[in-house]
């Protein structure tokens, strides 16, 4: 037994004489970009008397409205059912009794997507006038977000490597190799919503849509070994 402990004191010595002195350091990147994807949800919604009557309006309306924006987008679109639902509309009592159903409601919402950003006004007219009641909102993206995430990533990366030369250098060291490299959080594509007017009738303008940028966040954390 007093050998093993002996061999345990010797090893730990050791390694408190090689152990080095290290620091750490964050860097943070931004990455913005024209965005080359627009997604575009429109919606019917229908009310009648009975749940079926809802239903089968809501179903002619949208129907109507999908064939005529696929008539004029083409091929150059994508579509996909987002949401479709059938509810009761209730009348509350005034005598506080319990509320009665005075009809249904019918919702379908269609997402539109695009690599066209500049056409996103021109859906949007489209559909309110192939009877799209409902325009839900106008989200941009990017197609290739990996490739944008790498990007954000390598920025973040040289920022934290400088970031810890600089510690270093102001007790006068320098990086010797780094240890460790990680990602703080995952980097994250921050898509942008547009906000936009609808066109008031027939006859007026185009609905004005601005794309902007899309941006991408990232983080990394070094641990740098230092010395003189």
């Amino acid at each position: 037994m007093r050998i093993l402990f002996g061999v345990m004191l010797f090893a730990a010595s050791t390694f408190a004489a090689e152990e080095s002195a290290r620091v750490i350091a964050h860097g943070e990147a931004v990455v913005s970009v024209r965005p080359d994807q627009v997604r575009i949800q429109v919606g019917v919604v229908s009310q009648a008397p009975t749940a079926q009557e809802a239903g089968a309006q809501n179903a002619k309306q949208s129907s109507a409205l999908i064939a005529d924006l696929k008539q004029l987008l083409g091929s150059g679109a994508e579509f996909q059912t987002m949401n479709y639902s059938v509810y009761p509309n209730y009348r509350t009592q005034r005598d506080g009794g319990k509320p009665t159903i005075a009809g249904y409601q019918a919702n379908n919402t269609v997402e539109v997507r695009l690599n066209d950003v500049s056409a996103a006004g021109k859906v949007i007219d489209a559909a309110t006038k192939s009877g799209a009641n409902q325009i839900q909102g106008v989200h941009f993206s990017v197609r290739d977000e990996q490739k944008l995430r790498g990007e954000a990533l390598a920025k973040a990366a040289v920022q934290a490597r400088a970031n810890a030369a600089a510690l270093a250098s102001s007790v006068g060291l320098k990086v010797i190799r780094l240890v460790r490299v990680e990602d703080g959080e995952p980097p994250r594509v921050i898509p942008l919503r547009a906000e936009m007017m609808m066109a008031k009738s027939a006859d007026a303008a185009q609905t004005p849509v601005e794309p902007g940028e899309v941006q991408v966040r990232a983080t990394v954390t070094v641990t740098a070994e230092v010395g003189p």
